[in-house]
């Protein structure tokens, strides 16, 4: 009886065993699909989260050009759809009423006047200029620096034998050589068009100015002390004012060994007149949100923008304030999910999609206060309810892996159900934290052909995360790498000059260079 037993117990254990090692494979069959549409988005796909069409759709086949034995296809099904408006596309800037295409108040202009030949030695009275033509065409002139000059007499008062002579004229910094236009014009060519201070000192020097490299980086430093008042000032602002949006995003600053960069994060806070400050800190520790709002007794209606990282709800739950969350970075979950449940992530982007087109006709409509509210409870919040009664139906199905990206977008969105909702009762607090992301731009970092970010070091050279400075250039991410590509450095120029004096059994720098050209062919 108990051999019976056993007999009978070993095919249930089989397929129990089975099940599971099924289940197991399935769970590895989907973590490797999400890991091959993670690969093949970032290198053949767009960055953009944009829903377009399919444009691989469109592509013909070989056997669909036509032929002998080929037949063509059968004409689609047509149906009539209702006519829409479509925004035209961006024009470049009309003419003025002049025929211009520049603005006479911020370019200057240099006249240049064109004798005719025809009345070229001829008396004046012998001819009469009835009009002119006037043509204008877009020149450049080589940055140039001038040498203020200024000359102060020294005068003896004949009545008093005394010297006078009128006082020097008084800089923003002191006892210093640089002029005022001099501060601006570096420090705008440095932070807003990335120009390196030794490229500015290059420059300098082909216009025969000749100052020493670290001067410059002493006048950054003095400049943007003048800056500090006007920051603190922003700030302040910023932190009174009943809407902040925050956010945080890490950026290679200093150096913590050979070849390596500390990671450091900007904390960006975006007030309510459209003000913004970037505060740095070297971490992502939560006290950093009460270090840069220093916002100890907030007002009673003040409301906290931010994604979903934690240390903003804490910082929130601490002060009693109103915690919006953001829409796009819950859409940007369930757009990460369309590679493995498509149908479904698009039911919710559409649903998304529906909020923002309530947005756009707020816009439209340019409706504020009172009147914008009750537009998003009437239009959005329909939408709203929908989407979560939505969410709430699919965890009751139970018909998905617990590790599917789906799973993970509907449970960040439920968790955060009360922040999403808060921009339905508030006509301030916008859906999103795009004008904050899109403020982030100036600040996102280059990147090689590899895909590697490129961040400006202390002495103004380009250097990838690995610390590799950029002297390897490939035209393109899909070109090998060859020797005909690289650009030597003043580093690898001094490498090549010491290659003949490296001691035997040595490999030179340039060596090593060479032979990774050699191996990349």
């Amino acid at each position: 009886m108990s051999k019976a037993l056993e007999t009978a117990q070993k095919p249930t254990d089989q397929v129990a065993v089975l099940t599971h090692t099924n289940s197991l494979l399935q769970a590895e069959n989907a973590h490797l699909k999400r890991q091959l549409e993670w690969f093949r988005r970032h290198l053949f796909g767009q960055k953009s989260e944009r829903r377009n069409p399919d444009l691989y759709s469109f592509q013909l086949a070989f056997s669909d050009l036509g032929g002998e034995g080929n037949t063509p296809p059968p004409a689609p099904d047509t149906q009539t759809v209702a006519a829409h408006s479509r925004n035209k596309p961006a024009k470049p800037t009309p003419p003025t009423e002049d025929g211009l295409f520049f603005d006479e108040s911020k370019l200057p202009v240099e006249t240049i006047t064109l004798p005719c030949k025809e009345a070229e030695g001829l008396d004046p009275a012998q001819y009469e200029i009835v009009s002119e033509k006037v043509s204008h065409r877009l020149a450049q002139r080589p940055a140039s620096y001038v040498i203020l000059k200024y000359v102060r007499p020294v005068i003896k008062l004949k009545e008093t034998q005394t010297l006078v002579c009128a006082p020097a004229p008084q800089g923003v910094l002191d006892n210093s050589r640089a002029d005022v236009s001099f501060l601006a014009g570096m420090v705008v060519d440095k932070f807003l068009y990335h120009q390196p201070l030794y490229r500015q000192h290059q420059r300098l020097g082909s216009n025969g100015v000749t100052v020493s490299r670290p001067w410059l980086t002493q006048l950054t430093h003095a400049a943007l002390e003048l800056l500090r008042p006007i920051h603190q000032a922003q700030l302040e602002s910023i932190r009174t004012s009943r809407v902040i949006t925050m956010d945080e995003t890490p950026v290679k600053a200093g150096r913590t060994d050979q070849g390596q960069m500390k990671t450091g994060y900007f904390w960006p806070v975006y007030g309510e007149q459209d003000e913004i400050c970037f505060l740095f800190y070297p971490d992502r520790q939560h006290k950093r949100v009460a270090q840069a709002l220093q916002s100890e007794h907030a007002p009673a209606d003040a409301v906290l923008l931010t994604d979903g990282y934690g240390a903003y709800a804490k910082y929130a739950t601490q002060l009693g304030l109103t915690h919006a969350q953001c829409w796009v970075h819950s859409r940007r979950k369930f757009h990460n999910a369309r590679g493995v449940e498509p149908e479904r992530a698009e039911i919710a982007l559409n649903l998304i999609g529906q909020i923002y087109r309530v947005e756009e006709d707020i816009r439209a409509a340019q409706l504020t206060g009172k009147e914008k509210q009750s537009h998003r409870l009437k239009h959005s919040k329909p939408v709203v309810e929908s989407f979560f009664a939505w969410i709430e139906e699919q965890f009751r199905k139970q018909d998905f892996l617990p590790s599917s990206p789906l799973t993970e977008a509907m449970g960040y969105a439920r968790e955060r159900e009360a922040g999403l909702r808060v921009f339905l009762n508030d006509p301030e607090v916008p859906p999103d934290t795009n004008h904050l992301e899109r403020a982030l731009r100036v600040i996102l970092p280059e990147y090689n052909a590899a895909g590697l970010p490129l961040t400006p070091s202390a002495s103004g050279r380009i250097s990838d995360a690995r610390g590799t400075p950029s002297g390897w250039h490939s035209p393109s991410p899909c070109a090998p790498l060859r020797l005909a590509h690289w650009r030597p450095s003043r580093a690898n120029h001094a490498a090549s000059t010491s290659a003949s004096s490296a001691p035997a059994g040595h490999c030179s720098p340039l060596k090593r260079d060479r032979r990774k050209a050699r191996w990349h062919r």
